[in-house]
This record gives structure tokens, C-alpha cells and sequence, in this order.
């Protein structure tokens, strides 16, 4: 790579960094009236990032940069960037973090008709943004794509559909057992000793807090500005402990991922999301999602790690935990029972969860539902998917961050994640034995070496397609994901 390219991906990596600094203090400090101008420093500076990659003399950089890898990722960004006008750039930015401080209002009082005129124009920019881009088919394959590049409305839809079929008969039989006692997780807990708890955990999974914190929010987030500050946070609800635990569990997968990118790629074209506009090691949110689910789940719902790990959760919370066994406080967090939360939803009906976000994505894209019947389509959809009556839109369609962000095509790739994850475990199963040994005495020191070779250290050089060739998977094959849970939760 010449020295011109690289200081010009450098220059446009550290913008985007400091979007990413600025975005966390919106979601973690600002009072809520700094929303609207922060919305304009933020779509500021998104739009010097468009700039600079459109700028004359970085194409001058990319062509003396001939074949080299870095170039052709910024020419990639080059021909995206020169369809989206610069004017719907700064639009949605601005949208985005009004939209994000109304949802959060929203939320808190349940009243979707504050959020609604907010949700409508991110949508009307997405279908700009679609028609900008271009599409052979559904108009929801440009957004998907800005953050599973290859995935279309129709792969998405064949993948679920055969994923659907392979977890209802599961969820059927796992539902006929006897449920287990859960009252305990509904005591009141302390939220800043769910914090310590939380930051105890995180610490022995492997974050670094030297390059990183740990912070609160409304809903759970990981950031960075390069793999040497990565910024995780969770939420403490005094009256149910499992969201703050596996949400932080879940946030230190996707950190330890950005702390584990290759240091010769900082302030590079592989940590950078040029399409997207986002310093980010991950090489796709999907995969980025395989490694937060994978802590969580494989790691993190584990007998193993409990037998460990609950005794220090017991001197945190004596009273409340002194008539609980850690026999049963792993069959509490392995519950199946359909709920209306997803952060809060057992594996099996975890993905039923997404299916629901996707379709009506889709159909907001294609013009086929209005954003006022969203909550209607909401209640059904919960409702016949899994038996669950929602009763206020809190619970409901506001429950997540990700519209208002305007993250429309994003919810997919968790499902994706949670797929991705099964395959790569099954992979280290067959191939690396030892990495299960040891996480059957909750040393995660194996996996994560694995992991590190396998997928972290590869930043954005290398496609979750490619990687998961690496271990001989198949992109989207649902069957590894399906065998383990099978496996874990019984077959019918």
C-alpha cells in the first residue's frame, strides 16, 4: 500500500472514530437536549467521511494502488458512496440521534405515537436510500447488504424458513417439560452490585479494561475507536438479574472481538466499514453477532461456567440467591417460556423474535405496511409466532433501538449469529477437543485463542463466508445451529 492511501485511510478511520465517541456519549451522557445538535456534529462529520472517500485524490491514491487488497476496498466504498447523495447522508444522520432520544422517551412511557412521525421519516429514508443503491429484487436487499454484504430478502427468506421448521417441533417438546422455579431472578438486585458483578464477569471472559469500560444505557451496546478503546455497557433492572448478566456477557463477545482485530490494522482499511461509515473491526454484523451469542450461550448458559462463576453471584447477592442452588439457577436461565421481550427470550424462541423484526421490515421497505400499523402487526405477529399478548408498545415495537438508529436490515443478523456461532462450535468440537475440556472447567483461555486465529485477528480482510470456509461450513446452513439445540434442549 502507498503512503498516500494509507493516510488518507487513516485520517477517515480517525473520523469515524470520533462518530463512534460521539454516539456512545448520546446513548451514555448527554442530557437528553443535546440531541438535536449532536445530531448535526454527528451527520458533520459523516459527511467529511463521504468527502474524503469521494475526494479526487483518493481515487488518485486507490489507482496508484493498483491490486493491493486496502484498494479495492476503498473503491468499493467509492462506487457505493457516488450513488447515496450527500444530502440523505447528513439527513438520516440527524434523523438518527433525534429518533434515537425520542425512542427513548417513547419507550419509557409506551406511547408509539410520539415515536411514530420519527420511525416514518427513517423509513422514507431507507426506501431513498434502496432506490439510491438499486436493487434486481426486493428493496430491502440494499439495506440487508449494508450489513451482511451477499444477503438478499429471498436468501434470508429460504434460511429461516427452513430454520423455522427445524425449531418449532424443539420448542414444542421443550415447553411440554416441567418448568423450572425462576422467582429468585425476580428479587431485588442492587443495580450497582450488578455492575461490580457485571465487571468481575466481563474481566474474567477476557476484556481488557485497559482498553476499555463498562458503562450503563438503555439498551445494551459495544463500541470502539480502534481495538485499544472498546467501550461495552449494560442495563441493571433491580428486578430481574439475568438481563444485566447476559447482556454484559453478550456485549464482551462483540468487545473481545474488536480488542482481538490484528494490531496492523488499526486506523486501516480493515477496520473500517467504508460502506457503512463505521470504525469497526467486525467483518460483517453477522459474524460480529456469532461472537456475542456464542459468549453468551455456549459459554455463558453453561452448568460449567455456573459451577464456577455462581458462588461469586451468591457473595454478591447472599440474601436474595441463599436459597438457590447453582443446579437451579442454570435451569432458570435455560427456561423455555415465550415472552414478549427479546433480549429476555430463551434460545428456542430467540430467533422467532427476529423472524417477526424481519418481516415487517420487508414489508415497511416494499410499502406494504404503514409504520402507524406497526404495533397492530406487532400484537399479531407475537400473537401467532408464539402465543405471547402483548400489552403495551414498551413491550412491543419500541422495545428495541435499532429503528430509530436507522438500522433497518440489521435485526437479520442475529439469527445469522446465532447460526454462525453453532458452526464454529461445532467445528472446534470435532477439531479441537482441548477447547471443550477446558471450557468444562470455565476456562475460556482455549476458545478464545481459537477464535483469535479463526476469525478476530482477520479485522475485515476476511468475509464470514470466507472464514467459515476455513472450518469447512457452508454459509447459512442451519443444520449445526439446529443440532445444537436438539441436543440441548432434547429432541421431540
Amino acid at each position: 500500500m502507498t503512503h498516500n492511501l494509507k493516510t488518507r485511510i487513516g485520517r477517515l478511520n480517525d473520523v469515524l472514530c470520533a462518530v463512534n465517541m460521539l454516539n456512545w456519549d448520546a446513548r451514555t451522557q448527554m442530557p437528553a437536549g443535546g440531541a438535536q445538535t449532536r445530531g448535526h456534529q454527528v451527520a458533520t462529520l459523516l459527511g467529511i467521511a463521504r468527502d474524503m472517500i469521494l475526494d479526487p485524490a483518493m481515487q488518485a491514491a486507490v489507482d496508484a494502488g493498483g491490486d493491493d487488497p486496502a484498494a479495492a476496498v476503498v473503491r468499493a466504498a467509492i462506487a457505493h458512496h457516488a450513488r447515496l447523495p450527500a444530502d440523505l447522508l447528513r439527513a438520516q444522520a440527524e434523523q438518527a440521534t433525534v429518533a434515537g432520544a425520542v425512542w427513548a422517551q417513547a419507550r419509557a412511557t409506551s406511547d408509539f405515537a410520539l415515536f411514530q412521525p420519527h420511525l416514518e421519516t427513517v423509513v422514507a429514508l431507507a426506501r431513498e436510500s434502496a432506490a439510491a443503491l438499486g436493487s434486481d429484487g426486493h428493496p430491502y436487499d440494499p439495506m440487508v447488504q449494508i450489513y451482511e454484504p451477499g444477503e438478499t430478502a429471498a436468501s434470508l427468506s429460504a434460511f429461516f424458513t427452513q430454520l423455522r421448521a427445524g425449531i418449532l417441533p424443539v420448542l414444542d417438546h421443550a415447553r411440554s417439560q416441567p418448568a423450572p422455579r425462576t422467582d429468585f431472578l425476580y428479587r431485588d438486585y442492587a443495580p450497582a452490585l450488578q455492575q461490580q458483578f457485571a465487571a468481575g464477569t466481563a474481566q474474567a471472559l477476557g476484556y481488557d479494561f485497559a482498553r476499555g469500560r463498562l458503562d450503563t444505557a438503555v439498551h445494551p451496546f459495544e463500541v470502539s475507536a480502534t481495538r485499544n478503546d472498546v467501550r461495552i455497557t449494560s442495563r441493571w433492572p433491580r428486578n430481574y438479574l439475568p438481563m444485566s448478566i447476559f447482556g454484559c456477557i453478550h456485549e464482551v463477545g462483540h468487545a473481545l472481538y474488536e480488542q482481538g482485530v490484528d494490531p496492523a490494522h488499526t486506523r486501516g482499511a480493515f477496520a473500517t466499514d467504508m460502506i457503512g461509515l463505521y470504525a469497526v473491526g467486525g467483518t460483517s454484523f453477522g459474524m460480529h453477532e456469532s461472537q456475542s451469542r456464542l459468549l453468551e450461550n455456549h459459554v455463558g448458559r453453561t452448568p460449567a461456567f455456573w459451577a464456577v462463576h455462581f458462588p461469586r453471584l451468591r457473595d454478591t447477592f447472599p440474601d436474595q440467591l441463599r436459597d438457590v442452588s447453582v443446579t437451579e439457577f442454570v435451569a432458570a436461565i435455560n427456561r423455555v417460556e415465550p415472552g414478549p421481550i427479546r433480549v429476555q427470550a430463551d434460545e428456542l424462541t430467540y430467533d422467532l423474535h427476529i423472524m417477526l423484526r424481519v418481516r415487517i421490515e420487508m414489508a415497511l421497505m416494499d410499502g406494504s405496511l404503514a409504520v402507524a400499523d406497526i404495533p397492530q402487526a406487532w400484537r399479531e405477529g407475537m400473537r401467532d409466532d408464539l402465543g405471547v399478548a402483548v400489552t403495551d408498545d414498551a413491550q412491543g415495537c419500541l422495545q428495541d433501538v435499532h429503528w430509530s438508529s436507522g438500522y433497518i436490515g440489521s435485526f437479520p443478523t442475529y439469527t445469522i449469529g446465532n447460526a454462525t456461532a453453532a458452526q464454529l462450535m461445532a467445528h472446534f468440537d470435532a477439531a479441537h477437543p482441548a477447547i471443550r475440556s477446558a471450557l468444562n472447567k470455565a476456562d475460556t483461555g482455549p476458545l478464545r485463542a481459537a477464535l483469535s486465529d479463526t476469525v478476530w485477528q482477520h479485522g475485515r480482510a476476511r468475509t464470514r463466508v470466507e472464514m467459515l470456509a476455513d472450518v469447512g461450513a457452508s454459509a447459512n446452513d442451519p443444520q449445526p445451529y439446529l443440532r445444537y439445540l436438539s441436543l440441548k434442549f432434547g429432541a421431540p
